[in-house]
């Protein structure tokens, strides 16, 4: 059963890890794809050609996320391409870690806004569409961290967090237009950009605070935003479901 038979979904930063399981999860239950990238044109054509194969319409966009007219190019151009948007993946993001005293205020505006910034630009832009057909899915990516926070990460943190009262607040506004709004909050993802965790003494220590002793995979993650993106999610809005094997306990 293909539970997003013909809905029109965009995921931002889908080029690999979490995204790229994102984009192919929706696929395989037969949504059509669109979606944003910044650096790799040639992975980005590569997910692109997986994602045909999967029998969608699929298409990769060069895009920053944190520029707001990049956003409502992008937008525009999705509903021109593929008429409408059902659901929206905010899945962009980046982590610059420091220790506060020496975080440089640079990197952290670069984290705001890639991170939370992004999510209000693509969020203003898929409303419109969704309020036209009374009907839509947001699901922003927003992390453990944002919920508890960690040493080295305030920026990263600050981020996250500030996503998730993005997300309560959509929730109630558009709510009464059946449109849903819900963040996922992963813990830590065997990913390109965590693979540090899993060297040296740091990955037991990370393994220790973890209930059921492993890292996530980027498909289990995706596995919760087809749960959100799909009607099986119905009646859920303005939640953040915490995907981190109980690291939040």
């Amino acid at each position: 059963m293909k539970l997003l038979e013909n809905k029109v979904a965009i995921v931002t930063g889908a080029s690999r890890g979490i995204g790229e399981a994102i984009a192919l999860k929706l696929a395989e239950h037969g949504a059509h794809v669109a979606f944003t990238y910044l650096s790799s044109e040639e992975k980005a054509k590569a997910l692109e050609d997986k994602l045909v194969a999967l029998g969608g319409k699929a298409k990769a966009y060069k895009s920053n996320a944190g520029v707001f007219a990049e956003c409502e190019s992008m937008v525009n151009d999705v509903i021109k391409e593929f008429g409408t948007v059902d659901i929206c993946v905010n899945n962009a993001g980046i982590s610059k870690d420091n220790l506060l005293l020496r975080l440089t205020p640079e990197q952290w505006d670069d984290v705001i806004n890639v991170n939370l910034t992004s999510v209000f630009n693509m969020t203003k832009q898929v409303i419109r569409p969704m309020m036209k057909a009374k009907k839509g899915s947001i699901i922003n990516m927003s992390s453990i961290v944002g919920v508890s926070g960690n040493a080295g990460q305030s920026s990263y943190a600050a981020s996250k967090a500030g996503i998730l009262g993005f997300t309560m607040s959509v929730a109630k506004e558009l709510g009464s237009r059946n449109i849903r709004c819900n963040a996922i909050a992963p813990g830590f993802v065997e990913t390109d950009m965590t693979h540090y965790l899993k060297e040296g003494d740091g990955a037991k220590k990370f393994l220790e605070g973890i209930p059921l002793g492993r890292f996530g995979r980027a498909e289990e993650i995706a596995n919760t935003t087809l749960f959100l993106a799909s009607e099986l999610s119905s009646y859920i809005t303005g939640q953040v479901i915490s995907v981190c094997g109980g690291l939040n306990i």
